[in-house]
């Protein structure tokens, strides 16, 4: 079986998205896009036999995304597969840096190195979402909110209920009650300046989607002590 490949996950980012397929491809790794029912839908200017352009009719998340895009990836024989998001945020090249790491059967998530110009709002936010982790499976983690990632394919084997932003925790607190592992390496990632940002987080709805998640997962782990 192959180790891993690249999946994008893209919803109406059509300023960067040609830019990160090309350095995505610059790997040498096969590369996964998965369109998320973007407006126009997206089309590649890149061609290679090591990329492909799946697409969802409808938006449905980038929880939902994501596992498209894994489930390509096991059916062309890949063990695991790496996360890229679609903004420009991330740079394809760092997961030569995953390599040191034995991914196995573990999440590695891309730890950000936090630049000046991060919200606060965006550091708030991911101490927020560290306390939550630590209370949902006793991990200490550092960046339980970064979209780059590595997850094996036998993720897709999980009761996994969420498919929006809420997915991206919903599957690491059910993989390791599912006896799995979390690595963490440090990634850079490049944070544009606010006019420049293109963010599909809905601040009211899906902060109300983490905070049900949240409550939910503390009570089942509580309740299994």
């Amino acid at each position: 079986m192959n180790t891993s490949c690249i999946v994008i996950p893209v919803y109406n980012n059509p300023t960067t998205i040609g830019d990160v397929v090309a350095d995505a491809l610059k790997t040498g790794a096969t590369v996964i896009v998965v369109d998320d029912g973007s407006s126009p839908a997206v089309t590649l200017e890149s061609e290679s036999d090591q990329l492909y352009l799946l697409q969802h009719k409808l938006n449905a998340g980038k929880g939902e995304a994501i596992l498209t895009g894994g489930k390509k990836a096991r059916d062309l024989g890949f063990a695991s597969f790496f996360i890229v998001d679609a903004d420009g945020q991330h740079f394809p090249e760092e997961i030569e840096n995953f390599a040191d790491k034995n991914l196995g059967e573990c999440i590695v998530i891309g730890c950000r190195r936090f630049a000046e110009n991060v919200p606060t709002s965006s550091k708030f936010g991911r101490r927020f979402s560290n306390f939550w982790i630590w209370s949902e499976t006793g991990l200490h983690l550092d960046d339980t909110q970064s979209g780059f990632r590595s997850y094996p394919v036998s993720v897709l084997e999980l009761d996994l209920q969420r498919r929006r932003y809420d997915f991206e925790i919903e599957v690491l607190v059910k993989h390791v009650w599912n006896g799995g592992c979390i690595e963490e390496i440090e990634i850079e990632v490049y944070y544009p300046r606010p006019e420049e940002r293109i963010s599909h987080f809905h601040a009211f709805k899906d902060n109300m989607r983490l905070t049900k998640l949240h409550s939910r997962l503390v009570f089942k782990r509580w309740l299994h002590l």
